[in-house]
C-alpha cells in the first residue's frame, strides 16, 4: 500500500492504472470507524484499485465549528486501510489542497442545496461540492463510495456529478449502526458515558416515527411534533432541526404516501449528530432500478 500526499504524485498514480482496471474512491475526513470500513470493503469487491482519500476539509466548517477538535488519527487509519487491503491512501495538507492564493469554489444552488444542514451550516455544502470534484478530478475513479447517514450530502453530490458530466458512479451504502442504533460517526468520540447514552435518543424518535405510520398516522406535521416532543424529553439534547420530507427532493411533504424520509439533526454535547430513516407506507421507489447510480439500501447494526 502506498501512502500519498502530494496532488502531482496522486495523479502520476493514477495515470499508470490503465483500462480495463477499474479505481474505487473512498473519500473520507479519518477517524475510522466502521462505517468507513464497509465503504472501503465494497469497493475493494467492486474495483481493481481502492483509493481512500483521508483529509479534514476547513472549508466545510463553518464559524464555531469543530474543525480544531474534529478527531483525527492517521496512524490507525492507515493500519486500517492496509488490513483492508487499500493501494493508495491519499492524504494531501490543507496547503497541498488549498494554497494560499487559493481563489475557486464551487457553489450548488436550488432548495436542495439551502435546506436542512444548508440551512444550519452556512456554506457547508459548498466546501463539500469544492473538495469532492478536486478528488474526483485528482484521482479519477470509476466508482465513488458514500454513506446514506449523510443522506442530503449524497444527494448533492449525486447532483454535482449528474450537472458537471463527471465520470464517476456514486456508490451509496446503508448506515452502520451500534447495537442500540446510534449511527456511527466520527464525532461520537466527542460524547461522555451519560452523554452516549442519550444521543440513542435520535434513534429511538426515528423509530416511533416509523411506528406511528405503520400504526396508520399519515399527517406529516403530527410527526414532526411528536419527535420534537420525544426529544425534549431527554435533557441532554438540544434540537436543531426534524423534518419528513420527499426523499428525492427534500421537500416537505403534505401528508404520507409510499415513502418519506425523517431526518433530524442533535446536539448533545459538544457532539452535533445527524440521522435519517426511510418510513415506509406503500411500494417504495427504490424498487425502481436507477439508471445512473447504485444503491443499497438496509439497515446494518454493528455486532
Amino acid at each position: 500500500m502506498r501512502l500519498i500526499k502530494e496532488i502531482s504524485q496522486m495523479k502520476d498514480c493514477r495515470k499508470k492504472i490503465k483500462a480495463p482496471q477499474t479505481v474505487g474512491l473512498v473519500p473520507t475526513m479519518g477517524a475510522f470507524h466502521e462505517g468507513h470500513l464497509s465503504l472501503i470493503r465494497k469497493a475493494r469487491q467492486q474495483c481493481d484499485k481502492v483509493v481512500v482519500s483521508i483529509f479534514v476539509n476547513r472549508i466545510q466548517f463553518g464559524k464555531g465549528d469543530d474543525y480544531q477538535r474534529y478527531p483525527r488519527n492517521l496512524s490507525e487509519d492507515i493500519s486500517l486501510s492496509e488490513k483492508e487491503g487499500v493501494d493508495v491512501v491519499f492524504a494531501p495538507s490543507l496547503e497541498e489542497m488549498y494554497p494560499q492564493d487559493y481563489s475557486t469554489f464551487v457553489q450548488v444552488g436550488g432548495p436542495l442545496s439551502s435546506t436542512l444542514e444548508g440551512a444550519s451550516r452556512s456554506g457547508h455544502f459548498k466546501g463539500v461540492a469544492t473538495v469532492l470534484i478536486k478528488l474526483f478530478n485528482i484521482v479519477k475513479p470509476d466508482f465513488s463510495y458514500f454513506g446514506e447517514k449523510d443522506y442530503q450530502q449524497v444527494l448533492i453530490v449525486k447532483k454535482v456529478v449528474d450537472e458537471l458530466n463527471l465520470d464517476t458512479q456514486i456508490i451509496v451504502l446503508p448506515t452502520i449502526r451500534e447495537k442500540d442504533g446510534l449511527a456511527l460517526s466520527s464525532r461520537n468520540s466527542y460524547l461522555n458515558k451519560e452523554e452516549r447514552k442519550a444521543a440513542v435518543i435520535l434513534y429511538k424518535a426515528l423509530e416511533k416515527a416509523k411506528l406511528w405510520i405503520e400504526e396508520g398516522e399519515r399527517n406529516p406535521f403530527s410527526i414532526v411534533s411528536k419527535i420534537k416532543d420525544l426529544i425534549k424529553k431527554e435533557s441532554l439534547a438540544k434540537l436543531d432541526y426534524v423534518a419528513v420530507v420527499n426523499p428525492e427532493t427534500l421537500e416537505k411533504v403534505e401528508d404520507i404516501k409510499g415513502e418519506v424520509l425523517a431526518l433530524l439533526a442533535v446536539s448533545i454535547g459538544k457532539a452535533r449528530l445527524i440521522d435519517n430513516l426511510l418510513l415506509i407506507a406503500g411500494r417504495s421507489y427504490l424498487e425502481k432500478k436507477e439508471k445512473k447510480f447504485s444503491i443499497e439500501r438496509s439497515i446494518k447494526k454493528c455486532e
